[in-house]
C-alpha cells in the first residue's frame, strides 16, 4: 500500500481545553477499568473533588476495514469534568510528517480533522484528575480486482466505481458518510447543512447504501473462511467433514478463498425482549439454520466487544450465539441486534428501576433470559445440525453422481436454504413432492383460520394467541403455499393433501372433514412423521366436498391449517314442477328451477326436447343459454306438448326432468276496456286514461290503439300508430284544435289480436280550463325601500284562465305615464326608472278574468340617509338625571318612519353607549348620571335607508353640582340571646321486656344549651349502653334491649350562660312488678326553669304562675 490510501479521523464533541499539561503524569495514579470495553483509565488523585471526573470513554472509535481510497471515520464520545483533552497518537512512528499528516479544523462543524497511514492509532483523553486511552486499528485492502473478462467496458465500469458518486450535486463522500454514521434524527440537520432538498430521494438512497454496507461487511468478514471447489461446485469446508465423505477425490478439491454467500443464512430463533432490573445481568440467545463461528452483535447502533461489560459466546456446533450484558443500568437499555451475514434480528433490552435496596446490603447479581424462560436451544440446534448435515449429504451425493455420470461440468454454486424446496432445486425432482401439484389425481389445498384462506391459526399453552417457533408447531412457508390453493378432482379420483411442520416432539397429529377427525379406512390413509403428515382420499364422491383441516398440538400450544376439497361431477336435474307464465295461440312460456346440485360447476347451457302429445316422437329444440325459462312461438293452436330439460356443465349432462303438459291457445280476443276518462283538458293537449279489460282473452295485453271523433262527425281517427302500441294505460292527445269538441274510444290488443273497441267517452273541448286568478310567487314583498334616484321595479307572477286583465294602481289611482308596465301570459312588471320621494306610495296589482280577480299590494318607499337632528339642550330637572332635548331633523316632516337613536360617552370609558333608540319625539331623559364625571351626548336620525350624522351636545358636569344630605337612621341590635327552653317535653313510656325504647324531646336557646341525660340522677352521656344524639335541639336516647336496670326515672338538662332547664319521665317495663317512685318533691310530677323562668302545677292548683309555651304531662303513682 502505498501513501495514497490515506483516510481522514473525524473525532466528534472533542474540545481542546489544554495541550499536554498532564502528559509527565501518564505513569503515575491508580489505573482502572471503564464500564466500556478496552479503555483503561489512569487516575492521579486518590479522592476526587466533588463533582469532578476522571476522563472516560462513552463511546469509543471501533476498528474499520475498507478498501483502498474509501474514507473511514472514527467516531469517540468522551466524557469528564473538567472536560478533557483529545489528541491522537500512532503505534509505528509519530504523526509529525505535516505533508501525509495534515491537521485541520472545520470553524463550520467544529470537528478536529487528521488525515493518517493504516495503523493501529490510540485516543487520548486528559485532564488535571486524570486521563483515559483506547486503541482502535485501521485496516486498508490493496485494490486488487479479480476480472473472469477482457472486456474493456468492464474495466470502465470498475474506474467508475471509484470516483465519487454524485446525484444531481447532492451527494458526495462526506455527505453519504456523515448520513451513514448518524442517527434517524439527525437525517433533516445534516441534508440542511449540505444543502441537501430532496429528503425523499435521499432516504431510498441511504437505504440501498446501508445494505450495499452490510453485505460488504459480511463478505469481508467470511474472507477467511475455507472454501474448497469441487467439479466447479462451491463447498465449505468447516461446514462439513470432508473425511466423512471418502468417495470424491481430495486432489480435485480446490480452495478459493474469497467466493462464499451468506445469504441463505437465517435465524431459526431470534433474540427476545428482555425484563431486568438494575445490578443484573441479561442474556440474549439466538439459533442459526447453518453454522457461523462468529456473528456481530449490536447495541444501539454501535457494534459491541468482548470485554468487562459484553460477553460474545458460540456453541461447537456454530449454530448457538449468545451475548451476555453484565450489570445492567438504565444507559444499557435500548435496541440490540444480531447481525449474521446479510440476515439480523433485533429486541428490546428494558431495564427497570430497582425499588428495594434491602437497607444499602449488596445483592447478589442473577442473569435473566430473554423471553423469561429457558428455551431448551440445544435441542433445537442439534435437530438444525441433523437437517444442516442432510443438506449436505444430498449436495456431495449430487456432486458425485455428476463425476461419475461425467456429464458436461457447469459453473454453478450450490446455497442451501432453510427449507425443502431449495435442495429439490439441486438434487432429482422428488416423486413424492411432483404428486401434490397433480390437478388430476393430486390435491392443492388452502391453509386458513376457520375458513380464512391462506392463514394459519395458532395458539400457545398461555392462550394468548401468539405464533412462535420456539415453543409451537409451525408450517414450511412453501408447503403452506402449496397447501393454500383449494383442491379442485373430479368424481372418483383421488385427493392428497401434505403438509411440512416444525416443532418440539412429540406433535399429536389430527386430520379433520367438516369438523369430524378422521381415520385410516379402505378410503383414508393418514401417513405421519416428524416433519410432515399426509392424508390421501382414495375414490372421492360429490358428497366429500367440504373443509380438511390438519391440527398439530404439542405440551406447548397447537395450530391449525384449513383447506378446501371440491370434487366435480355432472349436475343433478333440473328442479320442477315447470310453471306456464304465458300460454296462447302463437307461444307457450314457462320457468322451471336450476339444479339443486351443481355438481361443482356452474350450468352453461340447457339441453331442450318437446314432444307433442299423441305422437311419439320427440323435437329436439337445442341448446338455450343457462337461464331456467324458455317461450316457444313454434306452436299450434289448442296443440298440447310436453317438454324434456337436461342441464349442462362443464363435467356433464344431467338427468331429465319432464314438464307436465301445456296446451297453446285458441283466438281468443280480449274485451273491451272502460270508457276513457277526461284528466285535463288545454287548448293544444287533452289528457286521458282508462281500466284494462276485465277479460284479456287467456293471454296477456301486448298495448292498447286510441281514437278519436269530433262532435257531429261519423269518422274515428286512430291517434297512434298500429305498429306503436300504446303500452300505459294514459295518453296524451296533442293532436286537437282549440275550441273543437272531441270524444275518444279505446281498443286492446292481445296475442290473438285486436279486441273489441270501448264505448266512447264524453264529449270534451280542447280549451284552457276556466281558472281564477292566484298569484304563484312566495317571494314578493308587501314592503320595499329605495334610495331616491334609483330605478323601482316590482314583479308579480300569476296563473289564471282565461288571460285576464291586469291593471296597476298606486294609492287606489291608476299609475302615471311616468310608470312602465309589462304584462305577459304568466307575470306583470312595473319599472319606474329614476325615482323621486313623491313616488313613495301604496302600488297595487289588480289582475281580473271571467272567473273572478285576485290583488296585490306592495308599499314602497322612495328615500334617503336623513338629515341630521337640530341643537341638543341639556337641562337637570332631578337630581341623578339629565334630560336631552333637541330640535327635529329636516326630513321628519316628509318620512313619517324617522326616529331617533342617543348615545352617551362617560369620561371614565372610552367608547359611545346607546342609552335610547326608535324615539319618535325629540326628548329623552338619561338616568344614573354621577357627580364628579363630565358625559357627552349624540343625537342621531335613522329612517329605512340609513342613519344620519350626529348632533352633538355640551359638556355635561363641568361644575360641581350641590351635593343632597341623607339621614340615616341609626340600627339598633337585636339581642337573640335566650335562656334553655324545653318546646316538646319527654313522654311517659312503657316498654316490654326485650324491645327498645326511643325517648325523644325538642329544646331551644341561644348560645346552643349543652345536653345531658340522666337515670335515677346519674349521668348517662358517658354509658355505651344507650345511644344519645341532639339534631338541632332535637334530642334523642335509644335503649336495644330494656330490662329491669333500666326502669326508673330519666331526666335530660339543657344549660347554656343564661340557665337551665330540666325534663323529667319515668319508664316502666311491662310484665315486671310495678314499683312505686316516691317523687321526692312533695309528690307532684313537676318541670322547672331555673333563672328568669319557673312554673310548677300541684294536684290542686290549675293555673300556671307563668305563661309559658311549654306542654307536659302528669302522671301520678299511687304509692
Amino acid at each position: 500500500m502505498n501513501d495514497a490510501g490515506l483516510v481522514r479521523l473525524i473525532s466528534c464533541s472533542f474540545i481542546y481545553h489544554k495541550k499536554q499539561s498532564l502528559t509527565e503524569h501518564s505513569n503515575i495514579g491508580l489505573r482502572r477499568r471503564s464500564k466500556t470495553p478496552g479503555v483503561m483509565i489512569t487516575q492521579y488523585v486518590v479522592n476526587l473533588p466533588e463533582g469532578k471526573t476522571t476522563p472516560d470513554f462513552k463511546s469509543k472509535p471501533a476498528p474499520i476495514t475498507i478498501n483502498e481510497g474509501k474514507l473511514a471515520v472514527f467516531k469517540a464520545l468522551v466524557t469528564g469534568d473538567p472536560k478533557p483533552e483529545v489528541s491522537w497518537r500512532r503505534a509505528k512512528g509519530l504523526i509529525l510528517d505535516k505533508e501525509k499528516f495534515q491537521s485541520k479544523y472545520d470553524k463550520s462543524t467544529g470537528e478536529y480533522i487528521l488525515e493518517v497511514k493504516t495503523d493501529t492509532y490510540k485516543c487520548h483523553a486528559v485532564n488535571e484528575y486524570g486521563k483515559a486511552v483506547c486503541t482502535t486499528t485501521l485496516t486498508v485492502i490493496e485494490g486488487k480486482i479479480y476480472l473472469s473478462s477482457t472486456n474493456p467496458a468492464d474495466f470502465r465500469k470498475l474506474l467508475k466505481k471509484s470516483k465519487v458518486e454524485r446525484a444531481d450535486g447532492e451527494s458526495d463522500e462526506k455527505f453519504w458518510d456523515a448520513m451513514l454514521n448518524a442517527d434517524r434524527k439527525d437525517y433533516e440537520r445534516i441534508c440542511s447543512e449540505f444543502g441537501v432538498t430532496d429528503l425523499h430521494l435521499i432516504l431510498k438512497k441511504l437505504e440501498e447504501k446501508k445494505k450495499e454496507r452490510a453485505q460488504n461487511k459480511c463478505k469481508l468478514h467470511l474472507t477467511h473462511s475455507s472454501l474448497y471447489t469441487y467439479e466447479n461446485i462451491l463447498i465449505k469446508a468447516e461446514t462439513c467433514n470432508l473425511m466423512e465423505y471418502p468417495n470424491i477425490p481430495k486432489a480435485n478439491l480446490m480452495f478459493n478463498p474469497f467466493f462464499f454467500s451468506v445469504s441463505s443464512v437465517d435465524f431459526v430463533i431470534k433474540i427476545q425482549e428482555t425484563k431486568v432490573k438494575e445490578g443484573e445481568d441479561a442474556l440474549f440467545e439466538c439459533v442459526l439454520t447453518h453454522p457461523l463461528p462468529k456473528i456481530t452483535w449490536k447495541g444501539k447502533g454501535s457494534t459491541l466487544e468482548d470485554g468487562e461489560k459484553y460477553s460474545t459466546t458460540v456453541s461447537d456446533h456454530k449454530l448457538v450465539h449468545r451475548l451476555l450484558i453484565k450489570d445492567c443500568q438504565q444507559l444499557d437499555k435500548g435496541i440490540y441486534s444480531a447481525v449474521a451475514g446479510i440476515t439480523s434480528c433485533s429486541a428490546w433490552l428494558v431495564v427497570e428501576a430497582e425499588s428495594n435496596l434491602a437497607g444499602g446490603k449488596k445483592i447478589a447479581r442473577k442473569t435473566t433470559l430473554a423471553g423469561g424462560s429457558r428455551i431448551d436451544l440445544d435441542k433445537v440446534a442439534k435437530e438444525q445440525q441433523i437437517k444442516y448435515r442432510q443438506e449436505m449429504e444430498k449436495i456431495l451425493a449430487s456432486v458425485k453422481a455428476k463425476h461419475e455420470g461425467g456429464q458436461p461440468k457447469e459453473k454453478m454454486t450450490i446455497t442451501t436454504g432453510g427449507g425443502d424446496s431449495k435442495i429439490s432445486e439441486i438434487t432429482e425432482p422428488d416423486k413424492n413432492a411432483g404428486a401434490i401439484k397433480d390437478k388430476a389425481d393430486a390435491a392443492k389445498a388452502s391453509a386458513q383460520p376457520v375458513g380464512r384462506k391462506g392463514k394459519t391459526k395458532s395458539k400457545n399453552a398461555k392462550g394468548d394467541g401468539t405464533v412462535s417457533k420456539l415453543d409451537i408447531s409451525g408450517f414450511h412457508p412453501e408447503a403452506l403455499n402449496d397447501f393454500t390453493e383449494p383442491v379442485i378432482i373430479k368424481v372418483g379420483h383421488n385427493a392428497i393433501f401434505k403438509l411440512h411442520f416444525v416443532g418440539y416432539k412429540p406433535i399429536k397429529i389430527k386430520w379433520y372433514r367438516e369438523g369430524e377427525e378422521l381415520h385410516d379406512d379402505t378410503n383414508t390413509k393418514i401417513e405421519k412423521s416428524e416433519s410432515h403428515s399426509r392424508l390421501l382420499l382414495s375414490r372421492c364422491q360429490r358428497k366429500d366436498t367440504g373443509e380438511i383441516k390438519i391440527k398439530l398440538k404439542n405440551e406447548h400450544g397447537f395450530t391449525e391449517a384449513v383447506s378446501q376439497l371440491i370434487v366435480l361431477d355432472k349436475p343433478t336435474s333440473p328442479l320442477g314442477p315447470a310453471e306456464a307464465t304465458e300460454s296462447s295461440a302463437a307461444c307457450i312460456e314457462f320457468r322451471w328451477r336450476p339444479p339443486k346440485d351443481d355438481g361443482g360447476s356452474p350450468v352453461i347451457n340447457y339441453i331442450m326436447e318437446r314432444q307433442q302429445v299423441g305422437r311419439n316422437t320427440c323435437k329436439k329444440i337445442g341448446e338455450i343459454p343457462g337461464v331456467p325459462c324458455y317461450r316457444d312461438t313454434d306452436v299450434d293452436r289448442g296443440r298440447k306438448y310436453c317438454y324434456r330439460i337436461r342441464a349442462l356443465t362443464a363435467e356433464g349432462m344431467s338427468e331429465v326432468m319432464e314438464t307436465d303438459e301445456m296446451q297453446a291457445g285458441t283466438l281468443a280476443f280480449p274485451g273491451p276496456p272502460a270508457p276513457p276518462k277526461v284528466v285535463g283538458a288545454f287548448s293544444d293537449c287533452i289528457n286521458l286514461s282508462w281500466a284494462s279489460p276485465s277479460n284479456t282473452g287467456g293471454s296477456r295485453i301486448l298495448g292498447y290503439i286510441l281514437e278519436k271523433r269530433k262532435k257531429g262527425s261519423n269518422l274515428w281517427t286512430v291517434v297512434n300508430a298500429m305498429d306503436e302500441l300504446i303500452k300505459e294505460k294514459k295518453y296524451a292527445v296533442k293532436d286537437v284544435v282549440a275550441g273543437m269538441e272531441y270524444e275518444f274510444r279505446v281498443t286492446a290488443i292481445n296475442l290473438s289480436g285486436p279486441g273489441e273497441s270501448s264505448n266512447p267517452s264524453e264529449f270534451v273541448f280542447a280549451r284552457d280550463p276556466k281558472m281564477r286568478p292566484k298569484f304563484t310567487s312566495n317571494k314578493m314583498k308587501t314592503f320595499v325601500v329605495v334610495r331616491a334616484g334609483n330605478s323601482v321595479r316590482i314583479t308579480v307572477n300569476f296563473e289564471a284562465s282565461p288571460r285576464p286583465e291586469v291593471m296597476w294602481l298606486k294609492d287606489n289611482v291608476p299609475v302615471t305615464k311616468r310608470v312602465t308596465i309589462s304584462n305577459s301570459d304568466g307575470s306583470s312588471q312595473l319599472l319606474i326608472p329614476t325615482s323621486e320621494r313623491s313616488d313613495s306610495g301604496i302600488y297595487s296589482i289588480l289582475v281580473k278574468n271571467l272567473v273572478g280577480q285576485e290583488t296585490f299590494s306592495t308599499e314602497v318607499r322612495v328615500t334617503d340617509d336623513p338629515k341630521p337632528p337640530g341643537p341638543v339642550e341639556l337641562e337637570e330637572n332631578v337630581p341623578g338625571t339629565v334630560t336631552v332635548t333637541w330640535e327635529p331633523s329636516p326630513d321628519e316632516k316628509r318620512d313619517d318612519r324617522l326616529h331617533y337613536t342617543v348615545s352617551k360617552l362617560d369620561s371614565t370609558k372610552r367608547t359611545w353607549a346607546t342609552v335610547a333608540d326608535r324615539l319618535f319625539n325629540n326628548k329623552f331623559t338619561v338616568c344614573n348620571i354621577m357627580h364628579g364625571r363630565e358625559y357627552h351626548f349624540r343625537v342621531y336620525a335613522k329612517n329605512d335607508m340609513g342613519i344620519s350624522a350626529p348632533s352633538e351636545s355640551p359638556t355635561w358636569g363641568t361644575e360641581k353640582k350641590k351635593g343632597f344630605v341623607i339621614n340615616v337612621p341609626s340600627r339598633r341590635d337585636c339581642d337573640l340571646r335566650c335562656a334553655p327552653t324545653f318546646i316538646v317535653p319527654l313522654k311517659l313510656h312503657t316498654a316490654p321486656k326485650g324491645y327498645e325504647c326511643y325517648m325523644s324531646c325538642a329544646v331551644k336557646g341561644n348560645p346552643a344549651p349543652r345536653i345531658t341525660w340522666y337515670r335515677n340522677h346519674i349521668s348517662l352521656n358517658t354509658n355505651t349502653n344507650y345511644y344519645i344524639s341532639n339534631t338541632c335541639g332535637v334530642c334523642s336516647m335509644l335503649i336495644l334491649r330494656v330490662g329491669p336496670k333500666d326502669m326508673g326515672e330519666y331526666t335530660i338538662t339543657a344549660e347554656n350562660s343564661l340557665g337551665r332547664a330540666e325534663c323529667t319521665t319515668v319508664l316502666s317495663v311491662r310484665g315486671e312488678t310495678e314499683t312505686l317512685l316516691q317523687l321526692t318533691l312533695k309528690g307532684w310530677w313537676k318541670m322547672k326553669i331555673i333563672n328568669c323562668r319557673f312554673f310548677s302545677l300541684s294536684p290542686l292548683q290549675s293555673e300556671e304562675t307563668e305563661s309559658t309555651s311549654v306542654l307536659y304531662e302528669q302522671h301520678l303513682i299511687e304509692r
